[in-house]
């Protein structure tokens, strides 16, 4: 049985590409494009896809939005954000309304083919192009609802120092370096050493992965 993909991106160029190499795959066949955000939307609600591939920033409605909408009526679609770089802090947002994961742009042809098969497989995916931070069902469970299930969850699971973990904490709401600098009143190259130390205790490489840590489904 065919994969159906819906494809989400403002790049008329980029999305016909996309389409053109994934198609070449017996199992995957593309079901539609949005160019915006409430196009994916309506798109979803009409045509059912099984994976859909959802550029962060679109008109109308942004990626994050229009994850949210979809998810919070069909929980079976699973969403893979598409981003430029692994460091996107509104993949976070995604990955927090439900996204099953991101792939960066700049994969490859069989990378990309890969990761949507495992992700509609509900497998397991290592790969440098993606971050498998959710869990395997369409819907992340158990994640930190408020400041005080937060403060709980990183007191539990951490040794950080209490600087690290206020901007841990801002990190896990989704701040960008600039936001964390104005609101803890340090220079954002303070904020980066901060962010730094604070992989290296918790053994990840970027901001996503350290998200991956406090989004996992609870058993």
């Amino acid at each position: 049985m065919s994969i159906k993909i819906l494809i989400a991106d403002d790049q008329r160029l980029f999305r016909q590409g996309l389409k053109s190499l994934l198609e070449q795959e017996d199992d995957l066949v593309v079901i539609g494009e949005a160019a915006d955000g409430q196009d994916a939307f309506t798109l979803a609600q009409k045509q059912t896809p099984d994976i859909i591939l959802m550029d962060v920033e679109m008109p109308k409605l942004d990626g994050i939005s229009a994850t949210q909408m979809i998810l919070e009526r069909n929980q079976n679609i699973k969403i893979l954000m598409l981003s430029v770089h692994n460091e996107d802090e509104r993949v976070i947002a995604a990955l927090r309304a439900g996204a099953s994961g991101y792939i960066l742009k700049d994969a490859d042809h069989s990378e990309f083919v890969r990761i949507i098969r495992s992700t509609h497989a509900g497998e397991k995916i290592t790969s440098p192009f993606l971050a498998n931070l959710a869990p395997t069902a369409p819907r992340i469970q158990g994640a930190p609802e408020t400041d005080e299930d937060m403060e709980k969850e990183i007191a539990e699971r951490t040794s950080l120092t209490e600087r690290e973990k206020e901007m841990l904490r801002l990190l896990l709401q989704g701040k960008s370096n600039k936001e964390i600098s104005a609101l803890t009143y340090v220079s954002t190259d303070t904020v980066k050493s901060h962010l730094q130390n604070i992989y290296k205790k918790l053994g990840v490489k970027s901001r996503l992965e350290v998200v991956a840590l406090f989004l996992k489904e609870k058993h």
